[in-house]
């Protein structure tokens, strides 16, 4: 895999969902860029609860396009209803997929896996970051902030994966269990760095067991799919005693019954510090200290298909989801090659079919999308 994870050798059914997506963009890039003089409003389905599409599309263009998406993607559903229903969320999610376009040129939006998901939706199902914008410190002597790094120096690009630190791209399926992939991601990081081996490292035993609650907000605590933190996720794994590995907690995707065994304990924390609010900071932590938790926001996240996201405008204090810094590059051209952008490297735990090869980049410099606002570093113990 290429830095920036791009492969050299596309399958054919990448090449087919990005012909699909170039197509859809241009579509509907033209559509909300002219103005007709003859305006087609298309009601694609009777429900008038639905958005309609003021677009010049037809209604047969759109049937198609989502017959496209099912088929390319598996979809199915269960009843005509739910059909008209998803038909009407891919219709508005393709002008939305447009509009994204528009504001992150850098980038290439359009169709992907959760183009029948409503914005609601696909946040409940698939972020899951909750509590403060920043990280918050706790007490004991762990959890402060880091101290502040020497910057000049540092190589101008790198790559965690390249030095066999990062695991394969996980998928969290429709659990808000992002944060818990986040924090096993930064243990797995921190571990190899310590002891020089890979562990594939449970998200279960945190989905199930973990219940911590940020110390200033006490409503803030770790609730399975339904959201966490991930320095909240630090202070439970020291309480604990540690994680258990991939293999003997494996990933179910839902909150059950508790089943951590101490005896199987495969790694634990010495310590945790929050990053200063400061790139350059973050990247020589990212450098001296493997892997880092992140959390930003993830609006552009649900069009995304590849290239470097340099939004023109994206919230930096609403934070929806916990992912895994891994690298950074100098220039990285986009797919559309509009823009020569540095860029942060990261790691989703939406699956290898997501963005590229499950990776999303993210213009570097700019704190896009409140990339520095909560970022956070570990220290494991070697047993």
């Amino acid at each position: 895999m290429k830095a920036g994870g791009q492969s050299s050798t596309p399958t054919a059914t990448t090449v087919a969902i990005r012909i699909l997506t170039l197509t859809l963009i241009f579509s509907f890039s033209q559509a909300l860029l002219e103005t007709p003089q003859e305006p087609t409003i298309l009601q694609v389905t009777d429900d008038p609860n639905i958005p309609i599409l003021n677009t010049k599309l037809s209604r047969n263009h759109v049937y198609n396009q989502f017959r496209v998406y099912m088929e390319t993607y598996g979809k199915n559903y269960s009843t005509g209803k739910e059909y008209m229903h998803r038909l009407g969320i891919f219709a508005k999610n393709l002008a939305r997929a447009a509009e994204h376009q528009m504001l992150d040129p850098t980038a290439v939006h359009g169709v992907t896996q959760f183009s029948d998901l409503s914005e609601e939706e696909f946040e409940s199902l698939y972020t899951g970051l909750k509590g403060p914008t920043t990280a918050t410190p706790l007490m004991d002597g762990v959890g402060g902030e880091a101290e502040k790094l020497e910057v000049d120096g540092l190589p101008e690009s790198f790559d965690w994966r390249e030095k066999g630190a990062v695991t394969e791209v996980k998928t969290q399926g429709t659990c808000g269990s992002c944060w818990a992939f986040s924090t096993t991601g930064a243990m797995e990081g921190a571990n190899f760095i310590a002891t020089g081996k890979l562990l594939n490292l449970s998200e279960q035993q945190l989905v199930d067991c973990d219940h911590v609650c940020d110390i200033k907000q006490k409503d803030t605590c770790d609730n399975g799919c339904g959201g966490g933190l991930m320095t909240n996720a630090y202070k439970y794994l020291i309480d604990a005693g540690g994680l258990m590995e991939e293999s003997a907690y494996p990933y179910t995707g839902r909150r059950e019954e508790c089943k951590f065994d101490p005896d199987k304990t495969a790694v634990k924390v010495a310590n945790f510090t929050n990053i200063p609010i400061d790139e350059n900071q973050i990247a020589a932590n990212l450098v001296h200290r493997g892997p880092l938790a992140v959390g930003l926001n993830a609006v552009f996240m649900q069009t995304y298909i590849g290239g470097v996201s340099c939004p023109i405008i994206c919230g930096k204090r609403w934070l929806n989801h916990g992912v895994l810094l891994v690298g950074y590059g100098a220039k990285g051209f986009s797919i559309l090659r509009l823009g020569n952008q540095p860029y942060w490297i990261i790691k989703n735990s939406w699956g290898k079919t997501w963005g590229e090869h499950g990776y999303y980049r993210l213009c570097r410099g700019h704190a896009m999308c409140g990339i520095n606002t909560m970022v956070s570093a570990v220290a494991t113990q070697v047993l």
